[in-house]
């Protein structure tokens, strides 16, 4: 085979098949996911909660109890069009707060404690010309995430205009008698007399990208993790004389020191803890103290920093000790191209296909940045993802060690050890220094 030239190999069909399956199945996955999430957030909306406060006060008009307010919030909840794509939830303004200030809410629509007086005042400032609108308030909440509070905003903002129209018709029939009187533009007021504003429900500080460095914070812990156990896991197999070290032109070759799968595992994640303290102190420095992010609670914010980098190399860790070099494919799936769609940031989990709903469940990326989000804009608390975050990296962290330690272990116990028994006679040596 001396005179073999190594361009050859182009020749063998397999070196094509096999490379052409791997990288067009990839390739198939990362279109299909990403874009298969993307492609129609509107249509796949299913009950995104946006809320609905009447705190409108109503007034007697000719010795009866009006509330306006009320008669909008029956019918905003009873015949808003579009079906179940907006869950309309009915809460005072306390509730509001809350849930806007826990990412519950992508935006909320409130009627106010004056609006039935100042609607039934305005049949006559209207005629005077001093007229005073009556309000409605459309909240929005960016730190749930960009396009899920527009498409609240949308919602809430399409809902206070059905209000008003029928408002007006009610104004426009009460001064029928009257409407010779009023000028053009005192009638054009009464059929359509409520001022609708926007506001910010839950402010962020101005260095949180539009509620979207929680989702990029997260992305650059679970990238962290994913390639760090990569690398932690070639460096090993070099250390241990399983795989080759070529650093550029030098190629070295370490005599082989026997370990067992878990030991090499156990090595491996042991390796990934440590370095997770090191690289969650450098992202929080990188991200907070030299491109001015907007944070408090840092001492947590470090702390489960340095957990969701460890959890995830853990988890990748199980997948290439498991799978061996297919386990960098499964690694690239299930923290890439199957959390990025489903992480709640981009795109509201409420906006996604069924399919998408499923997967966001459990998808580490989600996790993460909802426990990111809460410490970054929801004062770290509880119900605003924290608890499920940390809860959700325990089992991730008790999953993967159960099976990568479970199958490694099982391998071992087969006699299926990295170097066979006749092919070569492995030396036991110390490990050398770094």
């Amino acid at each position: 085979m001396d005179g073999f030239h190594p361009f050859r190999v182009l020749r063998a069909r397999g070196l094509w098949i096999v490379n052409g399956a791997i990288a067009g199945t990839l390739a198939l996955l990362f279109a299909v996911l990403y874009i298969g999430a993307n492609v129609d957030p509107v249509g796949h909306l299913h009950k995104l909660p946006v809320g609905l406060v009447n705190a409108d006060k109503g007034t007697t008009v000719d010795g009866r109890q009006v509330n306006l307010g009320a008669q909008a919030t029956r019918s905003i909840t009873t015949f808003t069009a579009g079906g179940d794509k907006i869950e309309w939830k009915v809460m005072d303004e306390k509730e509001m707060k809350e849930e806007l200030g826990q990412g519950k809410l992508f935006g909320a629509l409130v009627v106010p404690g004056d609006f039935t007086s100042s609607t039934v005042a305005l049949t006559s400032t209207a005629a005077d010309g001093k007229p005073v609108r009556p309000q409605l308030t459309v909240l929005t909440n960016q730190s749930a995430g960009s396009l899920g509070s527009s498409i609240a905003r949308s919602a809430a903002t399409g809902a206070a205009a059905d209000v008003s129209r029928q408002v007006g018709r009610e104004l426009t029939a009460q001064t029928a008698a009257e409407q010779t009187k009023l000028t053009a533009a005192a009638r054009l007021l009464l059929a359509d007399p409520a001022a609708v504003t926007v506001e910010e429900g839950h402010p962020l500080d101005p260095h949180s990208g539009f509620g979207l460095t929680a989702f990029y914070y997260a992305l650059v812990l679970v990238v962290c993790g994913m390639l760090s156990a990569n690398v932690i896991s070639g460096q090993v197999d070099q250390v241990l004389g399983y795989a080759k070290n070529e650093m550029g032109p030098l190629r070295i070759d370490r005599p082989v020191i026997r370990a067992t799968r878990v030991q090499t595992l156990a090595i491996s994640s042991t390796l990934m803890v440590g370095l997770s303290l090191l690289m969650g102190s450098l992202v929080l420095t990188g991200a907070v103290g030299l491109m001015g992010m907007d944070a408090s609670h840092l001492s947590l914010l470090w702390l489960y920093s340095v957990c969701a980098i460890a959890v995830v190399g853990i988890g990748a860790l199980t997948l290439l000790a498991v799978f061996g070099t297919p386990g960098m494919l499964l690694v690239a799936l299930i923290f890439i191209a199957m959390a990025v769609p489903t992480a709640g940031a981009t795109t509201p989990i409420e906006a996604l296909p069924g399919f998408y709903r499923f997967l966001a469940e459990f998808e580490p990326l989600r996790q993460i940045t909802d426990g990111v989000r809460s410490i970054l804009y929801y004062g770290a608390q509880g119900d605003a993802g924290l608890t499920r975050g940390w809860a959700m990296m325990a089992v991730g962290l008790a999953l993967a060690a159960l099976f990568g330690f479970g199958v490694t272990g099982w391998y071992d116990r087969k006699g299926l050890h990295r170097i066979p028994s006749g092919e070569g006679k492995p030396t036991r040596v110390a490990v050398p220094a770094a």
